[in-house]
Formats: structure tokens, sequence, C-alpha cells
């Protein structure tokens, strides 16, 4: 549905309710589409420990040498500046 902005400044709670019905609303300005009201849905949060058994790590991965390894690429990073 299409109104005019004086109309929905007006109608804002009925097309509040027609965007909560699954309806876009789009507002214009003289016969100009500029906005649309569409229901609000909310973001879908991951939970914590979605990944927990689905990685494998190495055994050494937090050995000496894999650190040792880690921190040197870092530094080469920085001399290179990037």
């Amino acid at each position: 549905m299409q109104v005019n902005m004086l109309e929905a400044k007006s109608a804002l709670s009925r097309l509040v309710v027609a965007a909560e019905r699954g309806e876009e609303v789009i507002l214009a300005r003289d016969g100009k589409p500029v906005a649309k009201i569409v229901r609000y849905e909310a973001p879908k949060v991951k939970l914590p420990g979605v990944w927990k058994d689905k990685v494998k790590l190495s055994p050494d991965w937090d050995s000496r040498e894999t650190n040792a390894e880690v921190a040197a690429l870092f530094e080469q990073s920085a001399l290179r500046g990037i």
C-alpha cells in the first residue's frame, strides 16, 4: 500500500498495524515513494557455544613452538607495516 505523507501523519497507528500484519507500507511525497514501513524482525542471536565440538584443534595448538611461530609472524608483519 502507498500513502502520502499527510495521510500517514494522521493514520500512523493504522499503518503500523498493517506493517505488523506483513504488509509493506510505502510513504510517498508528492506521489513519489520516499520510505517504507515494514514489520520489525529481531536479529537472530547466536548462542555462546555454537561451535562447541565442531572444531578440532591440533594437540600442539598451544605448544611453545606454535606460540613462537605465531609471534614471529606478528613480528614480521609489524616490521613490514602490515
